[in-house]
């Protein structure tokens, strides 16, 4: 039986609302969070970490750790 996961919804919105307010333009960040989360879905077809999240969240929770984590993304 696979373990299901649950996932807090208003942690992901709350993400998603800093990544809003972060932003000069709001269509151009979720046009970014949109094609990030089309090409993690095409990348992994074979080997996906966690079936249960979707690439919108995957990408939302991407995108807000690189916001507030600027170090994890090396320059």
């Amino acid at each position: 039986m696979q373990k299901r996961h649950t996932f807090d919804s208003s942690h992901i919105m709350y993400r998603a609302d800093e990544l809003m307010k972060a932003a000069s333009n709001r269509y151009r960040i979720t046009v970014q969070v949109a094609n990030r989360a089309k090409r993690r879905r095409y990348e992994e077809v074979d080997g996906i970490d966690d079936p249960m999240m979707k690439p919108a969240i995957r990408a939302i929770i991407e995108m807000s750790d690189e916001l507030t984590q600027p170090e994890i993304i090396g320059d």
